[in-house]
């Protein structure tokens, strides 16, 4: 795609005028991905924003990652470049359905993936990130039942690293469900020199089939540092951009084609350079939500997890 420079020096005088940082999920387009400030995980970016001088938040992702950093940056401005950029997995797990089932299953502690709405989270005990899910798990007491909210790929790899039983809630991320065994085993067939590197987000029988199971920044770092030169790589195309640029020397291959999160491409630059012209459209989360759901998040921070993220060149 060819990039107007008039359209970045744009941005840059606005970013500038601004006070403004630009983040970027790894699923981004890649030219959102190259005038980002940071690029990263989710909740890794929100707390990045956090800790730096910006009045501003460009959030290049998806409604739930812009409210995690109006969680955590109450008084900076939060803008999502395309207000249409949902999350079909976190849109699968409403917070009266969570009532509910917290309620039928007579007060679980309640553990929600970063994935979730505001209000999820602040019905939640504790969040964990696809890094950190284990160790989430194995921090509840072993007496108390769990409910994992919403992916229940997720929950399944977790339970089985962990040792332990949950109840799953029956959701999951479109992209990384729609990869089969079969796809995988067709890859390495076409490329039986590359290593499998597959998110926890996918089925257990695809993840059984994998060398490496990593969140999106954890398979930046693992194919970053691997000796190996080839891989097959199981989550959305938009982070092959990211490893190319890091490891060029290195091939990436696709188990399938199709896999591509359309939420995560609605962000242009054009959409970018607007919303930091206008300050539009804003995500903000009412502050009794906030609160609640502060304390989910911190009490997963306080168990130092692993997150990583990469500054942007």
């Amino acid at each position: 795609m060819e990039i107007s420079h008039e359209l970045v020096a744009e941005i840059n005088e606005l970013r500038q005028k601004r006070k403004a940082i630009i983040l970027s999920h790894y699923y981004q387009r890649p030219e959102v991905q190259d005038i980002a400030d940071f690029v990263g995980d989710s909740l890794q970016l929100s707390r990045t924003a956090a800790a730096t001088e910006a009045e501003v938040i460009v959030f290049c992702g998806v409604h739930f990652m812009a409210e995690s950093a109006a969680i955590l940056s109450p008084h900076k401005t939060v803008l999502l470049p395309d207000l249409r950029a949902g999350c079909p997995m976190a849109d699968m797990a409403g917070v009266e359905a969570v009532r509910s089932k917290k309620a039928e299953l007579g007060n679980p502690v309640v553990v929600s993936y970063v994935n979730t709405t505001a209000d999820v989270k602040a019905e939640s005990d504790i969040c964990c990130t696809s890094a950190n899910v284990v160790r989430v798990i194995a921090s509840v007491p072993p007496d108390r039942r769990i409910l994992f909210v919403p992916d229940r790929n997720l929950g399944a790899y977790a339970a089985r690293q962990a040792g332990r039983e949950l109840v799953l809630w029956p959701g999951f991320c479109c992209v990384h469900d729609d990869i089969l065994p079969e796809h995988i085993q067709r890859a390495r067939r076409k490329h039986p020199d590359a290593l499998v590197v597959v998110h926890p987000e996918c089925r257990p029988a695809v993840i059984d089939l994998a060398d490496k199971v990593a969140s999106t920044s954890g398979m930046v770092q693992f194919v970053r540092d691997s000796s190996f030169k080839e891989f097959i790589i199981g989550t959305e195309e938009g982070i092959i951009h990211r490893m190319t640029k890091l490891c060029p020397g290195k091939k990436f291959y696709l188990p399938s084609r199709g896999m591509v999160c359309d939420s995560m491409k609605l962000t242009t630059l054009t959409k970018i350079r607007d919303a930091l012209q206008r300050l539009e459209p804003r995500v903000t989360v009412p502050e009794h939500i906030r609160n609640r759901a502060l304390q989910s998040l911190e009490r997963m921070l306080a168990l130092q997890p692993s997150l990583i993220v990469f500054p942007a060149d």
